[in-house]
C-alpha cells in the first residue's frame, strides 16, 4: 500500500504540472535533501519556466551553498529558466578544486575571511574572535540588518536558519550543520580552510575590536589593586578599551585555543 501511495503521488505531480527536469546534487548539498533524493538523479516537476535559483531553493538548497550548475552539460547561471527534459547537476562551493573554466555564480572568493553571525550564535562568535577571526555579532540584529551588513562589509553570513540564506540579496553564506558551539567552530575552520590563519588573543571577545599591547600605567585606572600588583603585562581593545591580562581566565581560554592548534 505504501509503495502504491508513493507512485500515485508522483503521478499526480506529473499530471498537475506540464514539464519535468532531472536533478542531481553533489557532495554536501545533499545535507539539505530528504534521504530519497540524496546522491541520486531524481525528477523535478514544474510548470512555466522557473529559474534555476527558484527550483534549487524549492528543493531545499540555499543558493549560497551552490558554486556552479551544469544544465545538459553546459555551465549556467541562477537566472537560467528551466525547460522540459533539462538535466541539471548542482555542485557546492569548492575551496581547493580548480573550476576556473566554468561559470561561477559569485565573484572571486574574499581575500580576507570575515563573518557576520545570526542572533543564535553568540557563543560561536566568541570562539571565532578568540581565534582571531573578524566576527560581527549582536543579539538584537534582525535578518535584514544582517543581510545589509554582510553586503556592505563583504562578510560571510553564518547561520542555522536556511530561510535567511535563501534571501535573493545574500551572495555569501553558510548553513552550519552542527549545533554545539565547539563543533561549529571546528566545522568553520575546516570548511573555510582557516587552520593556518588562527591568531589567538588578537580580537576582543566583547566587541570584535583589535587587541594591542598597552602599558601598565595606561591600564591602571581600570584595574583593581590585586591585579595591578600581581600582573605586569596588559592589553587593550582599540574599540571598547577593555583591558586584558593573562590571569586565570586567560588560562581557561588558552586550553580552548590549544584544542584547535
Amino acid at each position: 500500500m505504501k509503495k502504491y501511495a508513493v507512485r500515485t503521488a508522483a503521478l499526480n505531480d506529473a499530471v498537475m504540472t506540464n514539464f519535468v527536469a532531472e536533478f542531481r546534487f553533489y557532495e554536501e548539498l545533499n545535507d539539505f535533501l530528504p534521504a530519497a533524493k540524496r546522491k541520486v538523479t531524481f525528477p523535478y516537476y514544474f510548470s512555466g519556466n522557473p529559474s534555476l535559483k527558484d527550483a534549487i531553493e524549492a528543493l531545499g538548497v540555499p543558493h549560497t551553498e551552490v558554486d556552479f550548475i551544469l544544465v545538459n552539460g553546459e555551465s549556467k547561471k541562477f537566472n537560467y529558466q528551466l525547460v522540459n527534459l533539462d538535466r541539471v547537476a548542482v555542485y557546492p562551493v569548492f575551496e581547493s578544486f580548480d573550476i576556473t573554466s566554468v561559470t561561477h555564480l559569485r565573484k572571486k572568493p574574499l581575500r580576507r575571511t570575515k563573518f557576520i553571525l545570526d542572533v543564535h550564535l553568540g557563543k560561536l562568535a566568541r570562539y571565532l574572535r578568540l581565534l582571531g577571526f573578524d566576527t560581527l555579532y549582536r543579539n538584537d540584529y534582525q535578518d535584514q540588518k544582517i543581510i545589509q551588513l554582510a553586503l556592505q562589509k563583504h562578510r560571510i553570513i553564518l547561520t542555522r536558519d536556511i530561510g535567511l540564506l535563501k534571501n535573493k540579496k545574500v551572495s555569501r553564506g553558510y548553513w552550519l550543520r552542527t549545533t554545539a558551539p565547539k563543533e561549529q567552530l571546528r566545522e568553520i575552520l575546516l570548511r573555510f580552510d582557516l587552520l593556518n590563519t588562527i591568531k589567538p588573543f588578537t580580537r576582543c571577545l566583547e566587541c570584535n575590536g583589535k587587541i594591542i599591547l598597552t602599558s601598565k600605567r595606561s591600564a591602571a585606572k581600570r584595574l583593581n589593586i590585586a591585579t595591578h600588583r600581581y600582573y605586569k603585562k596588559f592589553f587593550r581593545c582599540q574599540a571598547c578599551k577593555k583591558i586584558y591580562w593573562q590571569g586565570s581566565h586567560y588560562q581557561k581560554l588558552k586550553k580552548i585555543v590549544d584544542e584547535f592548534l
